[in-house]
């Protein structure tokens, strides 16, 4: 299963989704978003390429903080995968996301604007970046690869 992975895109329109973003998530089995779309349009463009689950951001319109949740578990496969925006500053960031969160191999997660992948204490934790600067792509079979690409 492939999966990319984004947050903090900041962005208005669609069109303003970085075309690297548009080929590689042409090829992935769903989009994750984890908040600060900042409008709907957005959304509604990563639908064009298939199927988004999503969690909304601190500065998500209104509309935004409506329709999607704040947090969000997905299991795919064998594997538990939390996602969620994220508050305060960058700094033990992992363990305020980490509580939100009881048996999860995964956690997607942004608001810090700072990419990272990282495990500890036996869950993943993966920060895409900001979606203007980076995006991810998570890849579940029998082990678990996360990367960062660079827009």
């Amino acid at each position: 299963m492939k999966i990319g992975v984004l947050s903090d895109t900041h962005i208005h329109l669609a069109e303003e989704i970085p075309q690297k973003v548009i080929a590689v998530f042409s090829s992935v089995d769903f989009i994750v978003h984890a908040g600060d779309f900042v409008g709907s349009a957005v959304l509604e463009g990563l639908k064009q390429l298939g199927e988004v689950k999503a969690v909304h951001g601190n500065v998500d319109s209104m509309n935004l903080k409506r329709l999607l949740p704040d947090k969000e578990l997905l299991t795919v496969g064998n594997r538990k995968i939390g996602i969620t925006h994220g508050w305060g500053g960058p700094e033990g960031i992992e363990q305020r996301v980490r509580q939100l969160f009881e048996d999860v191999d995964i956690i997607i997660y942004g608001h810090s604007h700072i990419a990272k992948v990282e495990r500890s204490g036996g869950v993943l934790f993966f920060n895409p970046g900001p979606g203007y600067c980076s995006f991810g792509i998570l890849t579940i079979d029998d082990d678990i690869k996360a990367e960062i690409i660079r827009v």
